[in-house]
């Protein structure tokens, strides 16, 4: 009798879980990627409220600029981190003789500090905007470079053999 109480109280709870899970929202971080620039925008800007909407007392209006900064925060520290792990495919030094990636981990410190003060929510999401285009093009042309590089080793190998 207990054996079947205990597995009645495991199905049930399994279930309360399952509709747990499925009633929460979907809810997207910068990291998944927008569809478009216009849905990022529309998502992480912040939007102004209606003339006829309540002003917030200082308390509500505090907590709601510490919510978009917060979120701001944390996009930013994503991107900072999505740009550390990118500089390490970049392994060739540059004619000094350092290696790329240290040149464009400096460079990212760099952009990343001029900014840290920014408290302007559309400034942030065009930085973040302009940060994450950056990344991506980065790691369009190296695919394109070593696309180019297998297909020159390839037809080197067809025209030696």
């Amino acid at each position: 009798m207990a054996v079947a109480v205990r597995a009645r109280a495991r199905t049930s709870y399994s279930l309360l879980r399952g509709l747990a899970v499925s009633r929460r929202p979907l809810l997207r971080s910068i990291h998944e990627g927008p569809d478009t620039i216009d849905e990022l925008l529309d998502r992480h800007l912040a939007k102004k409220p209606p003339k006829s909407s309540v002003a917030l007392d200082g308390d509500a209006a505090e907590a709601e600029a510490r919510r978009r900064l917060t979120s701001s925060r944390r996009e930013a520290l994503g991107l900072y981190r999505d740009i550390l792990r990118v500089t390490r495919l970049f392994e060739w030094p540059d004619e000094r003789g350092v290696p790329w990636r240290e040149v464009l981990r400096a460079n990212a410190r760099r952009e990343f500090e001029e900014a840290r003060g920014e408290r302007d929510p559309e400034v942030v999401a065009r930085l973040l905007i302009g940060g994450r285009d950056a990344v991506q093009q980065a790691l369009d042309r190296l695919a394109e470079a070593s696309r180019r590089m297998v297909e020159a080793e390839e037809a080197k190998r067809r025209g030696g053999a």
